[in-house]
């Protein structure tokens, strides 16, 4: 697994080496200009992976079964817990990523346990949203009742769909510099949008 934005540079590191910057060497070291081909097609397979899952969770008839062991007596107790955990993480994800790169701090350099940190809190970021994957999937469907409903359900789509898109760019060479801070900060604003549209409409309950 990978983080939700891109590696960030180990502390005391040269940010600019793990930065994209859209030309690398090759065998032959003659340096490959970037091309849009490599993102477009990205771009196509992350949409597919979205509009799959949205035709999946459309057709499927819903179970409403919850899985241990967190109240499986309500789905909604497990999805709210899970996307508040996955969001939270994004945030810490960039953040974290903000400060590698010396965004803030003062200059100072950043603790050599954030790189760490970071890449770790993007992965379980991941695996914890998968529970509530599953639930909206086969537990409920890819529900329009409601505009609230309709929002949540298109996002939890476009989520995994740029996931899958980041993973098909994440160690290209031919990318521009752009995309994978892109990709990522789209990664954290899809993860914060489903929480405000399932578990912060919940909890208000």
């Amino acid at each position: 697994m990978q983080p939700l934005i891109e590696r960030a540079p180990e502390p005391g590191g040269d940010p600019t080496v793990h930065l994209h910057t859209g030309v690398a060497g090759t065998g032959s070291g003659v340096a490959q200009p970037p091309t849009p081909w490599t993102l477009i097609g990205a771009a196509a397979v992350g949409a597919a992976v979205a509009f799959g899952l949205g035709v999946y969770g459309r057709v499927h008839q819903p179970t409403g079964a919850a899985v241990a062991p967190l109240r499986p007596d309500n789905i909604l107790d497990v999805k709210s817990a899970c996307a508040s955990v996955a969001a939270t993480l994004a945030l810490f994800q960039l953040a974290s990523a903000l400060r590698l790169y010396g965004r803030f701090g003062g200059g100072r350099p950043a603790p050599a346990w954030l790189g760490p940190a970071h890449r770790w809190s993007g992965t379980v970021a991941f695996v914890v949203s998968l529970p509530a994957a599953y639930h909206c999937l086969w537990g409920l469907g890819f529900q329009d009742t409601t505009t609230r409903v309709l929002a949540h359900s298109m996002l939890g789509c476009a989520f995994y769909g740029a996931f899958a898109a980041k993973l098909l760019v994440l160690h290209s060479r031919r990318v521009p510099g752009w995309a994978l801070p892109l990709l990522g900060s789209a990664l954290v604003t899809l993860l914060v949008a489903i929480w405000f549209t399932s578990a912060w409409w919940y909890y208000r309950l």
